[in-house]
């Protein structure tokens, strides 16, 4: 996806970090802004490139599915956790998660948005927006987030099934 075979580590933290800030950011008034990326892999090449995973807790007016049409501007849904879109240049994925370790999660679950963002790659542009595509990015999406509910002890792994799935979903208020 970045146009390179040889990466180079860009320290971000990682996994033990981001639940942490879940966990911190859950128990805290109102909606924290985002954290450093939790995984982040950069070209190893001029000029450098970046595929980034980001989490954060999200509020209903984030997700996407509230009757726009996307697919018109490129961006599909798919029918993962409460909501996951994607186009070629990022993915977006939202699960509600009820766990011990989220204060309140069992009243209310704690909404945790993950997204990949894609850099342009050293060829100038992004991929073709293509089904291929958006199913390599929700693929890293979906482990990285799996990965990070089942950390967190989330129920049922927060909705999301052990590989990702790549049925389209109408946009709401599509034919």
């Amino acid at each position: 996806m970045l146009g390179t075979k040889k990466f180079s580590e860009a320290g971000s933290g990682g996994l033990e970090r981001t639940v942490n800030e879940v966990i911190e950011d859950q128990a805290t008034e109102g909606r924290p802004p985002g954290h450093r990326a939790m995984c982040q892999v950069t070209a190893a090449a001029t000029p450098m490139n970046k595929i980034r995973v980001n989490f954060m807790l999200y509020e209903d007016a984030d997700l996407y599915d509230d009757g726009t049409k996307w697919t018109a501007g490129g961006r599909y849904l798919y029918g993962m956790g409460r909501e996951a879109n994607t186009d070629n240049k990022s993915a977006y994925l939202f699960v509600e998660c009820t766990s011990p370790r989220l204060k309140g999660s069992d009243k209310q679950p704690a909404p945790i948005e993950s997204v990949l963002k894609f850099d342009k790659s050293i060829k100038g542009a992004y991929p073709a927006n293509t089904p291929a595509t958006r199913e390599a990015y929700l693929t890293v999406l979906h482990s990285v987030t799996l990965a990070v509910v089942k950390k967190l002890g989330c129920e049922n792994n927060a909705g999301l099934p052990e590989k990702p799935v790549f049925t389209e979903k109408k946009w709401r208020g599509e034919q």
